[in-house]
């Protein structure tokens, strides 16, 4: 650690920053993509379910570094003009990561009761409307753990982007290594680093979460109240509260 010069120190700092602008990018590009095509997947006609099942599928099925070299290197024969790499780095993550989000989105709104649905169509909603104000804002609180996870793996896939020259954290403690010939010093600062952004990353989305179940009137019941109820069983939540039986004998 003593050979880890401020200079150093200092690049290692400026791949944290390259890292978090990846994700932040990738996240956005990945979020959009994740709902036109999780909701598409819910279409009516089947024309559209195929076209995003199609997607959903070739990008599952495909490994994200060789996509990622492809974007970067063929595409370019094809079209005659080039991603810088950092671009070229997000649209691969961003359309990856969105197609298993679109998953995610795709399930929390078949989870939503038909009867929500039925009452959307009773009061005159178009099929935009029941999704703005119907079945998004049930669907979006189941949306967000799983997102958290998916936001997580998006975090750490970045480091992919190493292979293109991008100078993330991976490109710049391989720079570091080579510069003082350490290893595990090197590689064990940039696992401390992942750790902390995805810990502040999680506890980022929990309060989103937080935030979603409350926008719907839920909120988890307190940890007393939970123990009480799992000791008593289904159907005896009154136990819980000494008014209902009258109060203390």
């Amino acid at each position: 650690m003593s050979e880890i010069t401020s200079g150093l120190w200092e690049l290692l700092l400026k791949g944290v920053w390259i890292t978090v602008q990846l994700t932040v990018f990738s996240a956005a590009l990945g979020a959009a993509v994740a709902f036109v095509v999780g909701l598409a997947r819910t279409h009516d006609l089947w024309i559209v379910r195929f076209l995003s099942g199609l997607y959903f599928e070739i990008f599952r099925g495909t490994s994200a570094l060789v996509l990622m070299i492809w974007v970067f290197f063929v595409v370019p024969i094809a079209l005659g003009w080039q991603l810088v790499p950092m671009w070229a780095a997000v649209l691969t993550l961003g359309c990856t990561y969105g197609a298993y989000g679109s998953e995610i989105v795709r399930g929390a709104v078949a989870a939503v009761p038909p009867a929500q649905m039925e009452a959307g169509v009773a009061l005159g909603f178009t099929r935009g409307q029941r999704l703005r104000k119907v079945v998004l804002p049930q669907a979006w609180p189941e949306m967000v753990p799983p997102f958290n996870n998916l936001l997580i793996e998006l975090l750490k896939g970045t480091a992919l982007v190493s292979v293109l020259g991008v100078g993330d954290i991976t490109f710049a403690a391989q720079l570091v290594r080579n510069a003082t010939g350490q290893s595990a010093p090197v590689y064990t600062v940039i696992l401390v680093m992942y750790f902390v952004l995805a810990f502040l990353l999680t506890r980022v989305m929990r309060v989103v979460e937080r935030r979603a179940k409350a926008g719907v009137g839920r909120t988890a019941p307190p940890r007393t109240s939970l123990i009480r109820n799992r000791a008593t069983g289904p159907g005896k939540d009154l136990v819980a509260d000494p008014s209902a039986t009258g109060g203390a004998a």
